[in-house]
């Protein structure tokens, strides 16, 4: 079977029809291997066709955390933890990560020291944010 290759999402819509139809038919006979040879050809052909499409998508940047707030809730998003819990993981009291995370406090050298070695937050980022 000749290589297909999309080059748009309406290309791309129409090979995921074909690839649908395909195997709706399969399950409806009873399984992949009861599939023609041109079929079981078709099918790979167009999946794999729809998998480098996909993978030339490029995706969405994730915003990069800019402010000690956003990088601390990113942080707590990333370990599922909640600020009783960051608290004790860097070793501050709760007011203290409340009032960091409301902007009511400013970063100081020791809190710095503590998020890099228990967070694993960049230094450049620390010193530029702190």
């Amino acid at each position: 079977m000749e290589a297909v290759k999309i080059e748009n999402r309406k290309e791309y819509e129409a090979v995921m029809a074909q690839i649908e139809n395909i195997l709706k038919k399969s399950t409806e006979i009873g399984g992949f291997e009861n599939l023609t040879e041109k079929e079981k050809g078709t099918l790979q052909s167009f999946s794999l066709a729809a998998e480098q499409f996909e993978n030339s998508i490029p995706l969405m940047p994730i915003k990069q955390p800019t402010t000690i707030t956003e990088m601390l809730r990113y942080k707590m998003f990333e370990l599922n933890i909640k600020q009783k819990q960051l608290a004790k993981l860097i070793g501050v009291s709760e007011t203290r990560i409340s009032e960091i995370l409301n902007g009511k406090r400013k970063l100081n050298f020791e809190l710095a020291k503590k998020l890099h070695s228990k967070l694993n937050i960049d230094a450049d980022f620390l010193l530029k944010v702190g």
